[in-house]
């Protein structure tokens, strides 16, 4: 439970609070799982930013299908990877909206590639959160095109067979070759560090598209303790260890104005 404002007496100052923007709702995320840390991060940024009252998000469908209960701002589903398809119809028409997609990478880096590449393409002015937890959390723990050389999912129970199976989508590094992408990072949140420098490459992503820079996409690397079969904390250390192994973290493509820009 958050402590507000009117209950901390007068002489002591308030260094961090419930943000705004954020629901006060129960999650349905599992235990361990990054989608809530990130939630919050882009909650604080929509804050911080003074944008609530016009961003509009854009769910897609998997485990951030419901991402629509736990922001304070207006939210419309899409279907199965078509969320930059809509968020680009909804910008171009609102082109004073702040408009973000909240994907996963069963959604935007399978059924929904051919989707944000475009919109990275064209130079969309939008601003994509991108979770990549290297497996289909909602549907039952398959293997995703993200999953990792030997992983076990449900689909691979032997594990991944690059020769069969083809090797992990390294969707950063392909966003990053378009023509109108201007900013694509990696990041995680897996502990402190790297949980405040994912929130600074958030609101980059967001003032590139409020400076009418082009197109930004964060790719978060993410937790998946039930489908990996972990509790919360070796998850996190697995994920440490083996999915930057895979998946390098860092900036993948900023321009000069990007860098610019004060996050």
């Amino acid at each position: 439970m958050s402590v507000r404002v009117k209950d901390i007496p007068e002489e002591m100052e308030v260094v961090y609070d419930f943000p705004e923007a954020v629901a006060k709702v129960d999650t349905h995320y599992c235990p361990g799982c990054v989608h809530g840390i990130v939630h919050r991060l882009v909650g604080e940024v929509i804050d911080e930013l003074g944008i609530r009252e016009r961003t509009i998000g854009v769910a897609p469908v998997g485990c951030s299908v419901l991402a629509y209960n736990y922001f304070t701002v207006d939210f419309v589903e899409a279907a199965h990877g078509r969320a930059p398809a809509m968020a680009a119809g909804i910008k171009r028409t609102s082109p004073d909206k702040v408009v973000f997609t909240y994907q996963g990478d069963g959604d935007l880096a399978a059924i929904g590639t051919a989707e944000i590449i475009h919109a990275a393409n064209r130079g969309d002015l939008l601003t994509t959160v991108f979770i990549n937890n290297a497996i289909y959390g909602m549907t039952g723990g398959q293997m995703a095109p993200t999953t990792l050389p030997g992983m076990v999912t449900t689909s691979t129970p032997t594990g991944r067979d690059c020769a069969v199976a083809g090797y992990p989508v390294k969707m950063s590094e392909i966003l990053a070759e378009t023509a109108g992408a201007v900013y694509i990072t990696r990041e995680t949140a897996t502990d402190i560090p790297s949980i405040r420098k994912t929130k600074k490459a958030i609101k980059r992503a967001f003032l590139a598209q409020m400076n009418g820079l082009g197109f930004a996409c964060v790719e978060v690397l993410s937790t998946c303790p039930t489908n990996w079969h972990q509790d919360p904390w070796e998850a996190m250390q697995w994920s440490k260890e083996k999915m930057t192994e895979v998946f390098p973290l860092g900036a993948y493509k900023m321009t000069d104005e990007v860098k610019a820009l004060k996050a």
